[in-house]
């Protein structure tokens, strides 16, 4: 259910149906609104408590909601979400570039691609500490000492960090460094991960499964922002399917989709969507024009001698072009690029 607040409604007076709500044992979670607040509940199965709520002081309505991602929702949430991150933010009607290799090399690898992504422009740097990967021989990333060199990185040029977690035990040295904490797409189910990164602070960046539905997806979405963190980003990285022209099928249509459905802001991952840098700047393009809020892209110094997903990396000549490219678009769309 949703309660929604008069306009006049007092703090008092919410915080009074917050007390009721959590009497007749649900969860309340309070969602500021430019002209009104409203509560939504959560651990209610049916319109029990309805009544007694509904006539609660400042109360205008309570509303059934349909949908099993009540916090997810545009039901209990209209207007779409944004938030600050480093010096930039997400969401809000803006572009958001998210740019870097996919593991942390080395130090000096980082730390080049960082500084020539800050002369970009760019505001956030992706690099993986920890990478889960299907063979247990490939590359699994530097762990602790790549976090070092993300700190470092970012230490030299002010840019925000986008790292990913793979297990419960690492959520708190990677809360140290982390602007954004991402979960790879194999975890995007790991519920024990969800309900511990819903208790964290930062930001979040939930990539689609790899054959995620709509619904499987916002419902992971729904554990994280359970727990009290509203600070989720959805992104759409590709999905399997029987096509083999690239790695995976790049779901451009579930943007305009995740729009109708929910408030959170939606990025779009073309390199593990194509796996072929030279499919990643029109995909780009096409991520910008369907309304996405941002893009996660691999760039590396080096791509021929990457030690994971060099194929699909830009190099910085071709990452400057493309940003040069999505200027004239955004330009038209009026969306500004972040």
């Amino acid at each position: 259910m949703l309660v929604v607040m008069t306009p006049q409604a007092t703090p008092q007076q919410v915080e009074d149906v917050v007390k009721r709500i959590r009497e007749l044992g649900f969860t309340p979670h309070v969602i500021p609104g430019a002209t009104r607040t409203a509560i939504g509940i959560t651990g209610n199965r049916g319109p029990e408590g309805r009544e007694s709520i509904a006539t609660l002081p400042g109360v205008l309505d309570v509303i059934r909601v349909t949908s099993p991602y009540k916090l997810v929702s545009r039901e209990t949430h209209t207007e779409p979400t944004a938030f600050p991150v480093a010096a930039t933010r997400v969401g809000g009607g803006g572009f958001t570039l998210i740019a870097g290799p996919c593991s942390v090399e080395n130090e000096k690898m980082i730390v080049e691609t960082a500084v020539y992504l800050a002369a970009q422009g760019v505001k956030l740097l992706r690099g993986g500490a920890y990478k889960p990967r299907t063979s247990p021989y490939s590359f699994q990333g530097l762990g602790e000492e790549g976090l070092r060199y993300l700190d470092k990185a970012r230490r030299e040029t002010g840019l925000g960090i986008v790292t990913e977690v793979m297990d419960v035990e690492n959520v708190a040295r990677i809360e140290e460094v982390a602007d954004i904490i991402q979960v790879g797409a194999r975890n995007m189910q790991n519920y024990p991960l969800l309900r511990r990164l819903s208790l964290t602070r930062k930001p979040v960046l939930l990539k689609r499964g790899l054959a995620g539905t709509l619904e499987e997806w916002l419902m992971a979405a729904e554990y994280i922002m359970s727990g009290g963190n509203r600070q989720v980003i959805l992104c759409e990285r590709g999905v399997r399917t029987f096509a083999d022209h690239t790695r995976n099928t790049l779901d451009l249509s579930i943007i305009p989709v995740v729009r109708k459905y929910t408030h959170l802001p939606i990025l779009i991952d073309p390199s593990h969507g194509t796996g072929k840098a030279e499919y990643v700047p029109s995909m780009s393009l096409a991520s910008l024009a369907a309304g996405a809020d941002g893009l996660i892209v691999e760039v590396h110094p080096d791509p021929q001698r990457a030690v994971s997903d060099g194929p699909q990396s830009l190099t910085f000549d071709a990452f400057s072009r493309m940003s040069a490219s999505l200027r004239p678009i955004a330009e038209v769309m009026r969306v500004p690029i972040l």
